[in-house]
């Protein structure tokens, strides 16, 4: 599996961006998929993930109520909407997915592909 992410740019406080992470081969509708994130100096941090059907989804703390996560199986692409961006939200932002993530899905070490990044700054 490999996947692409796309959608960063520098917004103001406030604002809204839409991530995108588009996945080849035949698996993508196999797996759970997430974002995490890693600010500068700071360690890699979970952000949102979506079950397998698209039906859940699980958000951390910082982000709820902002943040939302949704796939489209049928174009192998899962979504960002990130809305009311803060400075804090600054990084580089990651799309993941394997096949042993499961109910793991907080938990980077257990995705066996990663995007390549797409940085999101968000200014005061």
């Amino acid at each position: 599996v490999q996947l692409q992410a796309s959608g960063g740019g520098t917004v103001q406080a406030g604002g809204f961006l839409r991530l995108s992470c588009a996945a080849s081969g035949r698996t993508f509708s196999s797996y759970t998929m997430g974002w995490f994130r890693q600010a500068p100096g700071k360690e890699r941090e979970f952000v949102v993930a979506v079950s397998r059907s698209g039906h859940r989804t699980y958000n951390a703390d910082s982000v709820k109520g902002r943040f939302t996560i949704s796939r489209g199986n049928a174009k192998n692409t899962a979504y960002l909407q990130m809305n009311s961006l803060k400075p804090e939200d600054t990084a580089a932002y990651y799309c993941a997915t394997g096949p042993r993530v499961g109910s793991w899905y907080s938990i980077s070490d257990k995705y066996d592909y990663w995007g390549q990044g797409t940085l999101v700054t968000v200014s005061s």
